[in-house]
């Protein structure tokens, strides 16, 4: 029976486990059904022995909740960039990396026939040329090693570029990995460089910083190259709430990526696009999406684009709405009250938090906000921060203008009011 090993080889599968149980902190050992509980067992012990100082205990009726409780302002560091560094290896890909390195930084441009007859003169192990080869090509990629064509053989060389070097040469790029290294997207590599030179962040904490994001950065580069060539992928979502009272099974999604959008309100971020299978455009959540696969090559991403590009331009947060809700609407107009003198902070907050809506003094005392998007739904949110200035809406939805005096009128109810109050 193999035993328990920090060390993973698919980190897909710690992925999606830290994510239900450890981030979203609602979920308990007898919901874990995809495996035996000892799996469940060996996941948790193997995410405490990266993140143990982190970790909540809540006891319930239903069992112990699991979770991770992180201040980000009074860490220095992401506790999530530690599984990235726990991938398991074989004794040949160890052995392979020390030697490589040493034989290349003995001599340079070297051919693959070269490398595989030091291997065996010099240090007594015999691997296959495949073996070497398929080592090498994955250090070019890396950038650590540079192959070369020299006449009909490929050399092979180690880069000159040495982070050690760049940091001592130039002064300040040691504070600007500190700082890049807590960053939304590849913070990670930040903190790769850093440990790989034995260096701490002591300088830059981040307040709300969204440490989820570290699970989504492998996803991130697969999307970003799909925008670069113009090119649709297929993305793996994890099943939502009504699939799992179902099949609860995977399901698979076409995408063409446009842009990131990053929520300044709830810090998610979502990878917009024109989705083929709803004809229109979306936004999937990527804490949502396992994995992403290219695809072909879209032969009409101009018209496309520039269909995305307008319909970006009336999206007051990340949704694009559905065609249902485009028919037959009209822009919404909200009338607010406000002093320009003594209140003029408000007046202040409307005109910076407006987005792509408009702003207008239409009376004594009376400011309105027009807005014409895709989605009335998550406008009002905001406009609900505004309550006991709110004069009257128009426009828009039915449903969400009802939607909202239904909830102003459950509030009513619920904490009272004199019988002379007026609610508009």
């Amino acid at each position: 029976m193999a035993g328990f090993s920090e060390l993973i080889k698919n980190f897909d599968k710690t992925r999606d486990y830290v994510r239900d149980f450890f981030i979203y902190g609602c979920k308990v050992r007898s919901d874990f059904n995809r495996k035996s509980s000892r799996t469940y067992d060996d996941e948790k012990r193997r995410v405490e022995s990266w993140i143990g100082d982190y970790m909540r205990y809540d006891d319930s009726v239903r069992g112990r909740q699991v979770s991770i409780s992180v201040d980000s302002g009074h860490i220095p560091e992401n506790p999530l960039y530690s599984a990235f560094y726990s991938r398991s290896f074989t004794d040949n890909d160890i052995r392979l990396h020390f030697l490589l390195l040493d034989i290349l930084s003995q001599e340079e441009r070297l051919t693959l026939r070269r490398i595989t007859d030091l291997l065996e003169s010099e240090y007594g192990f015999f691997f296959e040329e495949q073996t070497v080869r398929n080592k090498l090509r994955e250090y070019t990629g890396e950038g650590i090693v540079i192959a070369e064509k020299q006449g009909k053989s490929m050399v092979y060389s180690l880069t000159p570029d040495r982070a050690d070097e760049y940091l001592a040469s130039l002064p300040g790029l040691e504070d600007a990995v500190k700082f890049f290294s807590e960053v939304q997207s590849f913070g990670v590599v930040g903190n790769s460089i850093l440990k790989s030179l034995g260096l701490k962040n002591d300088l830059f904490f981040i307040k709300h910083n969204y440490i989820i994001h570290t699970l989504e950065d492998l996803l991130l580069p697969e999307l970003l190259r799909a925008i670069d060539q113009e090119r649709y992928v297929t993305v793996t979502v994890f099943p939502g709430r009504r699939d799992r009272d179902h099949s609860g099974e995977e399901k698979e999604r076409l995408l063409l990526p446009m842009q990131i959008f990053s929520s300044a309100q709830t810090g998610r971020r979502y990878a917009a696009g024109y989705a083929p299978d709803l004809r229109r455009f979306t936004a999937m959540r990527l804490d949502n999406i396992k994995s992403v696969r290219a695809g072909e090559v879209c032969t009409d991403w101009r018209t496309l684009k520039k269909s995305f590009d307008k319909a970006a331009g009336r999206c007051f947060g990340v949704s694009f709405g559905t065609s249902k809700e485009d028919s037959g609407r009209s822009p919404m107009k909200i009338e607010f009250f406000a002093d320009p003198i003594a209140e003029h902070y408000v007046i202040e907050r409307l005109e910076r938090e407006k987005r792509c809506c408009t702003l207008e003094r239409t009376g004594d005392h009376i400011y309105t906000l027009t807005t014409d998007v895709h989605d009335a739904n998550e406008i009002m949110h905001w406009i609900k921060t505004f309550i006991g200035r709110i004069k009257r809406i128009e426009g828009g939805p039915d449903s969400v203008r009802a939607r909202f005096y239904s909830d102003i009128y459950r509030m009513d109810k619920m904490y009272g009011g004199d019988e002379d109050e007026h609610i508009q």
